[in-house]
């Protein structure tokens, strides 16, 4: 009618956005949150024998946990270094004994890290230099070792990727993007992340 379209057609009406229920129920959902899928420490020597083996006794105290050896994919003759020759171990940790490790690293990082440690798929990863710096007690028979921190974060929902039967993708909008684990990064651990 004549009056409901001189109403709609008013300036001050219909002006302010109506929310969704979708935007007011997204912040809400606890399908939505983010947790700590896994961590995976890396700690590469470049070498086999002694060396190597002393990097495995940090990593199997550090998470308790025994680490798992990775193999030279090349031959790299500068280095001499052999195609399938062991040169580093890594260990991957999960559940609350994974959150505990990371706030040991990022401690020492002082929660800081750059707007390039985290990927596109919303990891997120970061290296430090001195194991002795996450509470390890120096072994001058061990040496000093650095490695590398790596942290894979996950949406209930994702095994929908990795189940054995009726496997499928996860759809685009629960996929985790850069800036969603810039913000749960921030909000878990109250870090900063600088552009550099």
């Amino acid at each position: 009618s004549r009056a409901r379209t001189q109403r709609l057609s008013h300036p001050h009406t219909f002006r302010r956005p109506i929310p969704t229920m979708t935007d007011v129920k997204k912040a809400a959902n606890p399908m939505r949150s983010i947790k700590i899928a896994k961590l995976v420490i890396n700690c590469c020597v470049g070498e086999s024998g002694d060396q190597l083996t002393r990097a495995e006794k940090v990593l199997t105290e550090l998470s308790g946990q025994k680490p798992v050896f990775s193999k030279a994919r090349l031959t790299v003759r500068t280095f001499s270094i052999r195609r399938n020759e062991k040169i580093a171990c890594h260990v991957t940790v999960r559940g609350p004994k994974a959150e505990k490790i990371l706030e040991k690293g990022l401690n020492v990082k002082e929660f800081e890290l750059r707007n390039k440690n985290f990927s596109t798929t919303g990891n997120f990863g970061f290296g430090i230099q001195e194991h002795i710096d996450l509470g390890i007690k120096y072994d001058p028979a061990i040496g000093i070792f650095g490695m590398d921190f790596y942290v894979v974060l996950e949406r209930p929902g994702f095994r929908v990727s990795r189940r054995k039967r009726f496997r499928s993708r996860i759809g685009v909008n629960h996929k985790i993007t850069k800036q969603d684990s810039i913000d749960w990064f921030k909000a878990k651990f109250g870090g900063t992340v600088s552009d550099e």
